[in-house]
């Protein structure tokens, strides 16, 4: 089987996989805002949560995943399971020590840190106080969640991606759950989200066993941190952490900087990057997932063509689905919010300004993908450094253009300042790559964005013409309003495969060979 069939066929599943967890995950989104709408509650929530998922990103996917992967892909291919297994144990159990420790730390600092990131809620009384408690329930998630990296990364090189890409449907679910039927329990209610937030964290480990047990793996302790691939991990993670870190405070400013506009602000951003992520965690974090295996066993064998040319194919798959996605997001938000947000304690004025905060968002879903596949080409060569300036410079672009915008295009202006920062480090990191590796040979992703961008400008004609038929403004009507988005989003995916086809994308013919082939299988 070629890289390219593995990449597709990888991202083809972790895409189902993912696509059942964010289904849910918009599903938990349409529960928060009907039960407690955008406003003080969900503000102080989605701040508290931003601290759990932050430190996520710093030990588990971003770094230690970087770390991991090309190495544990290296030792296992070249040295053999036996060795793979010695190495993840002492890994693992690395991993428990330092984050019981960062778990510790975390819920006894916890004040001070949430009034670093929400310093303007303690102009409103109560608010600082709710936004700390509700960190401190939800703190220990960090340890199930890295756990879960590191299971993950194990399992993907072997060749298994469903079960770990399916486990976020646990964490909605459970958020779902406790929200609906545990939220009269306590004297604030939303505490019951918190509560969902852990209880799915350690539900997302656990089903992770059972899987590892049957591929031969069993979980043990082993203290021989002196290992050299183990200390070789280490060390390629110090940077990486710094990386995700500076990614990450780019998010902790623009909710900071939210925390001093209106009442609600804080809520709008979520829910926007809520849907913007929608796409994203359904195609392009399993593209990056499914790519950097492939690249590393590449870079391993010295294979330096195919390298290029997995790179290659990620970048032009990135273009196909992520171009139309964001013309869609744009001409849609306000429809989809209306459609699915709109009752409860969320009112059209939430709709519009979460639509508007969207639609700011979504030019940047392109750029996003091209840095979560150029990034991996670092990673695959083990430079986890390049891309920790890179993203140094980033987040003075954001930080600056967010005090500029803000203050004329109130929350608006800082999806704009990240969606502007996420362009510019998208392209610094693919003029970085080059000047690594010489010439990258972009001339047939550059062939193939000249036959996607005008099929997706013929795709935004025919949706933007539909959805004018549809009264976004009306409260109820769920099922007209549901029939013109639907009609819409379909005639736009026909339209745009249409145009794809006549215009001889050569990437869409091979994907739908590869669909067409699976189905006749069966």
């Amino acid at each position: 089987m070629s890289e390219k069939t593995n990449i597709t066929r990888a991202t083809g599943i972790l895409g189902i996989a993912t696509s059942l967890s964010r289904v849910a995950g918009l599903i938990r989104d349409i529960v928060i805002a009907a039960l407690f709408g955008a406003g003080f509650g969900t503000d102080a929530f989605f701040m508290a949560f931003t601290i759990p998922n932050l430190l996520r990103r710093f030990f588990a996917e971003g770094s230690l995943t970087a770390a991991f992967v090309p190495t544990y892909s290296d030792v296992y291919h070249n040295q053999g399971r036996g060795e793979a297994r010695v190495v993840a144990n002492i890994c693992l159990t690395l991993l428990v020590l330092v984050m019981a420790f960062v778990v510790l730390f975390g819920i006894w600092g916890s004040p001070l840190v949430v009034k670093g990131i929400g310093f303007g809620f303690g102009a409103v009384e109560g608010k600082l106080a709710l936004t700390d408690f509700l960190n401190r329930i939800m703190f220990p998630y960090i340890f199930f969640v890295s756990l879960l990296a590191l299971m993950t990364g194990v399992l993907n090189v072997m060749g298994h991606y469903f079960v770990p890409a399916v486990s976020p449907l646990l964490l909605n679910l459970s958020m779902i759950c406790c929200a609906l039927f545990l939220r009269s329990r306590f004297n604030v209610s939303i505490t019951a989200l918190a509560v969902g937030v852990l209880l799915g964290g350690a539900l997302q480990v656990l089903i992770q066993i059972p899987v590892l047990r049957q591929q031969g793996f069993r979980l043990q302790p082993n203290f021989h941190f002196s290992h050299p691939k183990v200390k070789r991990i280490v060390w390629l993670m110090l940077p990486g952490i710094a990386g995700v870190a500076i990614y990450q405070i780019n998010v902790v400013v623009t909710r900071l900087l939210a925390s001093f506009l209106s009442e609600g602000s804080v809520s709008y951003l979520y829910y926007g990057q809520r849907l913007f992520e929608f796409p994203q965690g359904i195609f392009v974090v399993s593209l990056a997932q499914a790519v950097l295996p492939s690249m590393s066993r590449q870079v391993a064998s010295g294979d330096d063509k195919g390298f290029r040319e997995s790179l290659h194919y990620a970048l032009i798959l990135i273009a196909l689905v992520t171009i139309p996605a964001s013309v869609g997001l744009v001409l849609c938000a306000e429809p989809i919010f209306s459609l699915f947000f709109m009752k409860g304690a969320f009112s059209f004025a939430d709709v519009h300004q979460t639509a508007i905060a969207l639609a700011a968002f979504a030019p940047g879903l392109f750029f996003v993908g091209v840095s979560r596949v150029v990034v991996p080409a670092f990673y695959a060569q083990m430079d986890t450094r390049t891309p920790v300036w890179i993203s140094f410079w980033t987040l003075l672009v954001n930080v600056s253009l967010g005090l500029v915008l803000m203050r004329p295009f109130g929350h608006t202006g800082l999806a704009m300042a990240l969606t502007l920062s996420t362009i510019f480090n998208s392209l610094v990191l693919t003029m970085a790559l080059r000047k690594k590796m010489g010439r990258l040979g972009l001339a047939s992703v550059m062939s193939a964005l000249a036959r996607i961008i005008p099929s997706a400008a013929i795709m935004a004609a025919v949706v933007w013409f539909l959805l004018d038929f549809g009264p976004w403004q009306a409260v109820g009507q769920g099922w007209y309003k549901g029939g013109v988005l639907s009609a819409a989003i379909m005639a736009g995916i026909v339209v745009y495969g249409l145009c794809c086809y006549l215009l001889k994308v050569p990437q869409a013919d091979q994907v739908a060979a590869l669909l067409k082939k699976k189905v006749l299988r069966r």
